[in-house]
Order: C-alpha cells, then sequence, then structure tokens
C-alpha cells in the first residue's frame, strides 16, 4: 500500500528556511542538492511510513504518536494518519528539539 506524504505548512517553511540558509551560507548548488536529499527522505515514507522512530524528546513524556527519520543533521518529524502520513516539521538535529517539538506538535 502506498501512502500519501504532505507536508503541512510549517514543515514547508522549515525546507524554505534551510533552503535560503544554505543558499546564502554555502551556494545554491549544496542548498538545491540539500533539498533533492530531503525531499527524497520524506517520498521514502510513502512506502516505509513505519520506518521511523519515536523522538526521544517526546518519547520522555508519553507521547507517542509522532515518528521521526533522519537526513542527518536533519529530523523529519511526522504523523501517519489513515493511509497519509503528515510531515510536521524538518527540523536541525543540533538545535533545542525538546522546546520545538513541544511548541510544534503538542499544541
Amino acid at each position: 500500500m502506498k501512502f500519501h506524504v504532505r507536508l503541512v505548512a510549517e514543515a514547508e517553511k522549515d525546507l524554505h528556511d534551510i533552503y535560503s540558509y544554505v543558499v546564502v551560507n554555502d551556494s545554491p548548488g549544496k542548498a538545491d542538492a540539500l533539498l533533492d536529499n530531503i525531499e527524497l527522505t520524506c517520498g521514502t515514507l510513502a512506502y516505509f511510513p513505519q520506518k521511523g522512530h519515536v523522538p526521544p524528546e517526546l518519547k520522555r513524556i508519553g507521547v507517542a504518536q509522532y515518528r521521526e527519520i533522519h537526513f542527518k543533521p536533519y529530523r523529519v518529524a511526522y504523523e501517519i494518519i489513515g493511509n497519509a502520513v503528515y510531515v510536521h516539521a524538518i527540523l536541525d538535529g543540533r538545535r533545542d528539539l525538546q522546546s520545538l517539538f513541544e511548541q510544534r506538535l503538542l499544541r
């Protein structure tokens, strides 16, 4: 069964922000390659949505409905609902993700 992968508006903004940062601080070519790789990583969820794990920051507080996969250093947080995968966040793993997950996923 193929799942539909959808990026919520905040995840699309995350991608835009990551892309813009890499364009300014590295190069457009590297930004394009990074964007392609993150999109490919998200695309794998169409066939293997269970492959991720519950983020440890959420597991510690007993929240298990979200999962994550990685394209280092980025962490892709998502939720499976029916035959759809909703990507809620694409975040740099070097940031304080406990706070970001609480703000973005637990409102």
